[in-house]
């Protein structure tokens, strides 16, 4: 299971829609379980930081890396076969702290490009499904 954790207001209607389309496809371990936090709370999250040795935190954020959706299927499917926990944080529309950045395992551009939050909510779950479809082979992602 892939937790999402993403600062700043509840899904708006579309937001929720979009992502609830993806959210029906995803089958394990690619499956997800979402904790949206008020972006402060997300701050002080990070601040108390209690991820365990195995747990993967990747950040998005628009300083990360930029990566292909190959790589990102990779990248997940060696966090699930090293038994650990994938958890992806989204800052809200501030961004994330320099301090988690520095924290993160990983931080993960979309592109380099600056999107809302919300986009980036339903980016995220795309990407997921799109990394679980590469990993079984599908014609949805098309080399």
């Amino acid at each position: 299971m892939i937790k999402i954790i993403a600062g700043g207001k509840k899904h708006v209607s579309w937001v929720e829609e979009a992502c609830a389309d993806y959210e029906k496809r995803l089958r394990q371990p690619f499956n997800i379980e979402w904790q949206i936090v008020d972006e402060d709370k997300l701050e002080q999250i990070v601040a108390e930081w209690d991820f365990g040795p195995d747990t993967v935190v990747i950040v998005a954020d628009e300083r990360g890396k930029n990566i292909s959706s190959p790589e990102l299927a990779d990248k997940l499917n060696k966090i699930f076969t090293s038994s650990c926990e994938a958890v992806i944080i989204i800052g809200g529309a501030g961004g994330m702290s320099d301090e988690a950045r520095e924290r993160a395992d990983f931080v993960w551009s979309f592109s380099n490009l600056v999107f809302p939050h919300m986009l980036a909510r339903v980016m995220t779950v795309e990407q997921i499904y799109r990394a679980q479809e590469i990993s079984n082979n599908s014609n949805y992602h098309h080399f």
